[in-house]
């Protein structure tokens, strides 16, 4: 049995010890993190920072929770990877929220902003004044504590020297994204549209919202993790292990993303991927050959079993949100997607109860 195969043998064969993992040991770690870091924000000496640090982490905590299936992967890692994810995780949201719902239009301001995201995946990267282009500074060092606790978790993965340029890679175009993506609005097509050119020749087969989407998932960067905490981790295995996750994973994970939020976005006007399709018939197709081109890439992975059911995964909790079953095209679509995928329903069931049980209230 080769390395590879060996590190894959840990991870769970099944969707409900996937689960079992999940709920019994990873996401009660999920939460105590997320805890500390809510009591760290709580602490924020400038309001702005304070209400949109606080902000993120209670309406994207599902990103959390999702993201760190990934340490279900490595029995023996959750007291890395869980506090890696999540504080990379955070930093995302945190930083989304400041650029989303800034008192700046300043690309300088997202660019340096996102420069925590580069210094987070780099163990050797000094922190700086990520705020250096905004009027509100004072966070009482909490983004620097945020990337910080990134790389003294990455220093203990044996393989990160090997998955570190695609990580870096990966960081480096989410940053740009949130640059584009926030500017002035009547920018921001032409930014991408230029960025998309100077990628394009790399991704043919893409459309230029469905490469954008891509580059704002964090899953291959958690992926990467993961590869990581093999000390006989290759070069090989860090490039197959990015080329399965990007683009195409990634960008299921954001066009669903995207997909169950166009009502929402669209009475805020906010610019959604999935709207630069020329109908919903269109969309369904691009998107079903997306989940299928991932599909693909996952199976060829060694351990597949695992990617797969991220994959089945991704389109439960999407597509299981409440937020989907009052938009009639995203109820079709969902059902297209999980036509053929008996596990990607129980996915769905499973994840219907848990929001279900999140709902209930206390006794």
């Amino acid at each position: 049995m080769n390395a590879t195969r060996k590190h894959g043998s840990g991870m769970p064969a099944g969707p409900l010890r996937l689960m079992y993992r999940m709920y019994r040991h990873v996401l009660p770690a999920v939460y105590d993190e997320l805890a500390r870091w809510r009591a760290r924000a709580e602490a924020i000496p400038d309001p702005e920072l304070r209400t949109q640090a606080l902000a993120s982490m209670s309406s994207k905590q599902f990103h959390c929770e999702g993201g760190a299936v990934f340490a279900a992967a490595v029995n023996d890692r959750h007291g890395e990877l869980v506090p890696l994810i999540v504080a990379l995780q955070t930093i995302s949201d945190y930083l989304d929220n400041l650029c989303d719902r800034s008192t700046s239009l300043d690309p300088d301001d997202f660019r340096l902003l996102h420069r925590a995201m580069l210094d987070a995946v780099d163990p050797d990267a000094e922190t700086t004044d990520y705020y250096a282009h905004r009027a509100e500074r004072d966070d009482g060092g909490y983004l620097a504590a945020l990337v910080a606790a990134c790389q003294e978790n990455i220093r203990r993965l044996p393989g990160y020297a090997k998955v570190q340029p695609h990580v870096a890679r990966f960081a480096g175009l989410y940053g740009d994204l949130q640059v584009y993506k926030h500017i002035r609005r009547e920018e921001r097509l032409e930014s991408l549209h230029r960025w998309w050119a100077l990628h394009r020749t790399d991704h043919p087969e893409l459309y230029w919202n469905e490469f954008a989407a891509a580059t704002g998932s964090t899953l291959g960067m958690f992926a990467l993790f993961v590869e990581a905490c093999r000390p006989d981790v290759t070069e090989r295995d860090a490039e197959r292990m990015a080329g399965a996750y990007f683009p195409y994973l990634c960008g299921l994970h954001i066009l669903l993303d995207y997909l169950i939020d166009q009502e929402e976005d669209r009475l805020g006007g906010d610019l959604n991927f999935c709207s630069y399709y020329e109908n919903d018939a269109e969309m369904l197709q691009r998107i079903g050959w997306i989940a299928d081109q991932a599909r693909k890439a996952a199976c060829r992975l060694p351990s597949n079993k695992f990617h797969k059911m991220v994959i089945e995964g991704l389109l439960a909790v999407y597509l299981s949100d409440p937020k989907a079953a009052e938009q009639p095209v995203v109820r079709f679509v969902a059902r297209e997607l999980m036509r053929n995928s008996p596990m990607a329903r129980l996915f769905f069931r499973l994840n219907v109860l848990w929001i279900r049980r999140r709902a209930k209230p206390p006794r």
